[in-house]
């Protein structure tokens, strides 16, 4: 994995979220490029393809319970671009090292409550990481192997399982964090260099004209 500092990687995956969280409906043109810089970014910080596919295919099972309902054609655009953003946002949790996200986050330009929930919600997203692939081991050790065994494992049981043990995890770690003396803030300086700066200028100005040439192009039809 190259050399990229985690606020860099955090703006970075923010900055391919958003643009394609943004962008208008059915413009498959511009979403396509969206998937292409994020399966560039997901190599780019050489995320493990067998962790990464797991994760989303979880994820993907909520999501299409929710857009399903909405049409064929307007759900089958939303899912492509959650599974866009997905790419884009796991790839950076998954080679995240262990505790650092407050150290990511702390180059954010948001408001201390905001950043405090923000650091919060990471680490209860590193802990649920943690217990899924907990929970997978336990099962091919069960012998749950196969397409079989992953429907078994993403059953509703075996979710709320995931639920209770992430949560009563978090509610030890919370309670831990505050017995060390925190109190919403961490110690260290985490700034964003000159040149990492620059970087994210034009990924921003990248994600900026695909988005914006996404409204254009309906302008330009009618």
């Amino acid at each position: 994995m190259l050399k990229i500092s985690l606020p860099l990687r955090l703006h970075l995956s923010l900055v391919i979220v958003i643009g394609a969280a943004l962008l208008k409906h059915y413009a498959w043109s511009n979403l396509a490029v969206y998937g292409a810089i994020a399966l560039f970014w997901a190599w780019l910080l050489r995320v493990s393809i067998r962790q990464l596919g797991g994760l989303i295919g979880t994820e993907l099972i909520f999501l299409s319970l929710v857009a399903l309902p909405l049409g064929w054609e307007r759900a089958s655009f939303l899912l492509v671009r959650s599974l866009i953003c997905l790419i884009a946002m796991n790839s950076f949790l998954l080679t995240l090292p262990p505790h650092s996200f407050g150290i990511a986050l702390k180059g954010l330009p948001v408001p201390g409550p905001l950043k405090e929930n923000l650091l919060l919600a990471g680490q209860y997203l590193e802990i649920l990481l943690s217990e899924v692939t907990r929970m997978q081991r336990s099962a091919q050790l069960r012998g749950l192997n196969g397409t079989g065994g992953w429907l078994r494992y993403a059953s509703a049981a075996m979710i709320g399982a995931l639920y209770l043990r992430s949560l009563d995890r978090a509610e030890r770690v919370y309670t831990a964090m505050i017995a060390r003396g925190y109190n919403g803030e961490l110690p260290v300086d985490s700034t964003i260099r000159p040149k990492e700066r620059l970087v994210l200028l034009i990924a921003g100005a990248i994600a900026t004209c695909l988005t914006v040439s996404s409204y254009f192009q309906s302008f330009v039809k009618i």
